[in-house]
């Protein structure tokens, strides 16, 4: 398997796609970004996903000053800014979120501080029911 040559792997996705900022890494500046990044280092400005399936994950050395925009993230670490998770936010024992937090579905361990508001984001259902067939329904006695 290790002499298989490039053109014999299947191309590889943009969601299996990971970058990382390393530890004493300071970004200044908005990133964008597609399949997952990992931040251990710094960014003085806003996280921004490129696609649905995109992961943000902060590790507990992380900071990020700025708004944080993604579909799920994963935060161990510092954030100075507000959270918008459109899919799942999970929250581990170091985080540490001074700011709003937005999400649909929100893990949150025992140790994890938020110092803001937190907002439940629900899927939209619609207003009205479609009205029920009445074809092959059997009549209701009286």
């Amino acid at each position: 398997m290790l002499n298989r040559k490039r053109s014999d792997r299947a191309p590889a996705s943009h969601a299996s796609d990971t970058s990382l900022i390393a530890r004493g890494t300071l970004i200044r500046g908005d990133v964008r970004f597609s399949g997952t990044l990992h931040l251990d280092g710094q960014i003085e400005g806003s996280v921004l996903a490129e696609e649905d399936g995109a992961v943000f994950t902060l590790s507990e050395s992380g900071i990020v000053q700025g708004e944080i925009r993604v579909p799920h993230a994963i935060i161990n670490g510092r954030v100075q800014g507000d959270i918008h998770a459109t899919e799942r936010l999970e929250l581990a024992p170091e985080a540490r979120i001074i700011g709003d937090v937005h999400y649909r579905t929100l893990e949150m361990a025992a140790g994890a501080q938020v110092n803001g508001r937190m907002s439940h984001h629900a899927v939209e259902l619609p207003r009205e029911l479609p009205a029920p067939s009445l074809a092959g329904a059997e009549p209701v006695p009286a």
